[in-house]
């Protein structure tokens, strides 16, 4: 008897703390940290890549977009080149906000294109309670991608740039929901979130990660709503038939090079790839800013076909 007792004693803690666990890893992902708006703003600001005053004086206008969830998205449309109908589209990366979408903003409106920035779900302005690294983001980025053609019609040329979590959601939405876009440019994405969580785990906090996936998938379903392999651009690339640009740095360990030449291989039809020599996670521009402009003005020349580009801006 004794020992029945000890063993159900056993069993229950080891439910208790693998509820414990799961509870903590899944808050941890739908929860993260977002950085201080202020914050953002003054290491942009102090970086040069972003002057306030030009800011200021570019044609903006507020839009509040409905998400299909329920809640609101903040958009700026940015339209220096009222009659010109070509856009660009940029995705930001989880725990930032549309003011780090800015400095690849200005590379774009240097070439001819109008832009859209807007928050992701749970992040600035926009509404939204968790982050699902691409999972409902996709189904936003559709969202604002209806109101660009409601209000400009469908005879448009446009582009979505996207950077981390942003760019495994352009590809989601390429891949799964639609290729509506002319072309994408995936900077530093995930090729399967699966895949890189076990790698965080094992990295930062020290846990056997294929082994806590099956706990944080089960937690994540219950508590938001989808499975981790749902998130997953690997397994949609290969639908995208438009242009896409990826782009990685070299020294990237938070997600590995690796994804994004796995993400190039699978993708079929017109592709390019850039990997950049210098820079941590998300810094391919800011560390590589030159031979990043070049990388883009040669896929805009001559994967995407535009015209009249030269290896400095569109004339």
């Amino acid at each position: 008897m004794q020992k029945r007792k000890n063993l159900s004693a056993t069993l229950g803690g080891i439910v208790l703390a693998m509820t414990g666990l799961g509870y903590y890893i899944s808050s941890r992902l739908m929860y993260m940290r977002r950085k201080k708006e202020k914050s953002i703003y003054k290491r942009e600001v102090r970086a040069n890549r972003l002057i306030p005053n030009d800011f200021a004086q570019l044609p903006k206008q507020d839009i509040l977009i409905s998400s299909p969830f329920g809640y609101h998205l903040k958009a700026q449309f940015i339209r220096p080149f009222p009659d010109v109908k070509k856009y660009m589209i940029f995705c930001h990366g989880v725990t930032e906000s549309k003011t780090n979408s800015i400095k690849y903003m200005n590379l774009f409106l240097e070439r001819g294109f109008n832009a859209i920035i807007y928050d992701h779900r749970r992040h600035g302005e926009s509404g939204g309670k968790t982050s699902s690294y691409g999972y409902y983001e996709k189904y936003d980025l559709k969202a604002v991608v209806d109101t660009l053609i409601s209000l400009e019609g469908n005879d448009l040329f446009f582009g979505i740039h996207g950077e981390s979590m942003g760019a495994a959601t352009a590809l989601l939405y390429a891949g799964a929901i639609e290729d509506r876009a002319d072309f994408y440019i995936a900077d530093c994405p995930f090729a399967d979130f699966r895949e890189q969580l076990a790698y965080r785990f094992t990295k930062e906090m020290k846990l056997p990660g294929k082994w806590i996936l099956p706990l944080a998938d089960f937690f994540i379903q219950i508590r938001d709503g989808y499975s981790l392999k749902s998130v997953s651009p690997a397994t949609v690339v290969d639908r995208i038939k438009k242009p896409v640009l990826f782009i990685h740095s070299k020294k990237d360990d938070f997600i590995l090079p690796s994804m994004t030449k796995r993400l190039f291989h699978l993708k079929n039809g017109a592709k390019k790839l850039y990997i950049a020599r210098n820079g941590a996670h998300a810094q391919s521009y800011n560390e590589n800013r030159d031979d990043y402009e070049r990388a883009i003005d040669e896929f805009l020349r001559d994967t995407v076909k535009m015209e009249n580009i030269s290896n400095d801006k569109l004339q």
